[in-house]
């Protein structure tokens, strides 16, 4: 939606939580405590909490109404029928198993689909999503576009897939080793950067050509829904709504953690169009999760997920929830300091090597910076760069070329003033950049480090 007058939520506050105000000397006691980890913080101690968007959000009066009609029982529940309802109607898909989160259907999706020696294209890795592929005995490729990889680079779609990357693997390994294209909208680690539709039209001709299924990471694609929206021709006057479904039935299934999006605290499903692929993953919740009409999920929970859903698809709340996060990037930017442009749909990217230049990938910049941001303000940031990367297996650390601190905004939660804060702590961090230490990695756990590896400062 374009207007000439600034955006504002469409909402009110009634209630607040109160926050604990600590100074530089606590924090500096407390990270150090947390081995530098922004993870292992707890979250009494932080001022501002940017760590994620997942599950962090605000949930509506109607969502937590809904909570008091949530039907507890353990088979055949009201609410997941809810649930399945608002996901065939808004999204498009026809069959739906819940999961307690989005790697519950990325695990039993891969279970299912995946072959060892099978080869998964995708658009940037996810940790998670690569992961249990990698388990399932799958191997990884990214075939987004080269812009993504260049922070600086305005690309209004940077999200996009290269379609020659895909053929030369489809040429090399044959089509029956790619079970599936993984599509994400709005790419997490491109820096919330969206696909275009024209790429998903285009990816889809080629996919159906060549039979091979597009299993679509929905976390954030309202978000993406936006950007199509506000950038690409064709699509001015459409709705959310109407852009979302269009997206979807470009796709033969879906993971989606509803923690993002769909606004709720916790919760995902796998959705799929085939019935085979259902009727397997049916049997399979059952052995990770719960009944199929539960999946690991509260009724109350599928009450507020099925509300979320419409919500998130509200052309005003996508309005207000981007027009936040462009706000506090433009305010970066007048401060000179290095983020990821365009700027995304769920956070703010900061560029820790052009942010720290003096610290190699191997002292872990972006680690780095995630503490000092917490030093300074109180501010809780992620990592998103070698650390999150992990190692092949070889051993070897993967070295991404985006080194990214993420300033991840949950939903319906913070104020302008508290944007205006975040900016002005990242400032003075960025004052004192050049007398920043790295960091050198004391304990590394066997998988996703980044959630409990310890660090502590290079002397």
């Amino acid at each position: 939606m374009k207007s000439k007058i600034s955006w504002a939520e469409p909402y009110k506050m009634k209630m607040v939580e109160l926050l604990k105000m600590t100074n530089s000397k606590q924090r500096t006691k407390a990270i150090k405590e947390a081995g530098y980890n922004t993870f292992l913080l707890k979250s009494e101690d932080v001022y501002i909490d940017l760590l994620t968007d997942s599950g962090t959000n605000s949930m509506s009066d109607r969502q937590w109404g809904a909570f008091m009609t949530g039907d507890e029982a353990y088979a055949g529940s009201k609410s997941f029928y809810k649930l399945e309802k608002a996901i065939q109607q808004f999204y498009g898909y026809k069959y739906i198993i819940p999961t307690h989160q989005g790697r519950a259907a990325e695990n039993i999706l891969s279970k299912i689909l995946i072959k060892k020696g099978d080869v998964i294209p995708g658009n940037m890795y996810f940790t998670t999503t690569r992961l249990h592929q990698e388990l399932a005995g799958g191997q990884f490729f990214d075939i987004i576009i080269d812009e993504a990889h260049d922070p600086f680079n305005e690309h209004p779609f940077k999200g996009n897939i290269d379609i020659s990357k895909l053929d030369k693997l489809v040429k090399k390994y044959g089509a029956k080793k790619i079970p599936y294209v993984s599509l994400a909208t709005n790419v997490n680690l491109a820096g919330g950067q969206p696909i275009s539709m024209e790429n998903l039209k285009e990816l889809r001709h080629y996919t159906k050509k060549h039979k091979i299924r597009i299993i679509h990471d929905m976390t954030r694609v309202a978000e993406n829904a936006y950007f199509i929206q506000q950038r690409e021709k064709g699509y001015e006057k459409k709705s959310i709504k109407e852009i979302v479904k269009e997206i979807c039935s470009h796709t033969d299934g879906a993971t989606m953690s509803a923690k993002k999006d769909a606004l709720v605290n916790i919760g995902g499903f796998l959705a799929t169009n085939e019935w085979d692929v259902y009727e397997e993953a049916r049997n399979l919740v059952v052995v990770y999760e719960g009944l199929h009409t539960y999946g690991g999920l509260a009724g109350r929970d599928m009450e507020a997920i099925a509300i979320g859903i419409e919500e998130s698809l509200d052309d005003f709340h996508q309005h207000a929830r981007v027009g936040q996060v462009e706000y506090l990037g433009t305010k970066m930017i007048e401060y000179k300091i290095p983020i990821v442009k365009p700027i995304g749909g769920h956070g703010i990217f900061v560029d820790a090597k052009s942010f720290l230049p003096h610290l190699n990938q191997e002292q872990y910049p972006a680690q780095t910076l995630a503490a000092e941001i917490y030093i300074e303000g109180g501010i809780r940031t992620m990592e998103r760069g070698i650390v999150s990367a992990g190692r092949k297996s070889n051993g070897e650390n993967h070295k991404p070329k985006l080194e990214l601190v993420r300033f991840t905004i949950p939903r319906r939660v913070y104020t302008q003033a508290h944007m205006d804060v975040i900016a002005e702590s990242a400032a003075s961090v960025y004052d004192r950049r050049k007398h920043i230490k790295g960091l050198k990695m004391i304990y590394e756990p066997k998988y996703l480090r980044f959630f409990q590896a310890k660090f502590e400062t290079i002397k």
